[in-house]
């Protein structure tokens, strides 16, 4: 029996060494439903390089309001429990995979 199964938390998530884009999002919310094909296209464009995390502001409240979210959608990267980037409002793939991208540059040198 295999332990990569094994769920890892929230705080374990983005306590890594690896890059993590949270998508703090509500189902209500017009232009949070725009990010989800972006989302999909960047996944395309950056494979496992990072992991993309949706967070649903009203079925998570604390981890929202841990991360005073004001506005959805709110876009945030993280590494090693800190906040290298956010940005609220629907951004392109190309715009993000440029933000991205040069994080990846930064954590890999």
């Amino acid at each position: 029996m295999s332990t990569e199964n094994k769920k890892e938390t929230f705080g374990e998530i983005i306590a890594g060494d690896k890059l993590v884009l949270l998508d703090f999002t509500a189902e209500w919310c017009g232009p949070c439903k725009l990010m989800k094909p972006i989302l999909e296209e960047l996944r395309k464009g950056i494979g496992d390089r990072i992991r993309i995390l949706k967070i649903d502001i009203d079925k998570s409240p604390a981890v929202s309001d841990a991360f005073d979210i004001q506005s959805v959608p709110t876009l945030m990267l993280i590494q090693n429990r800190n906040i290298l980037w956010r940005q609220s409002g629907v951004l392109q793939a190309n715009q993000l995979e440029t933000v991205i991208n040069k994080f990846l540059v930064t954590s890999n040198a």
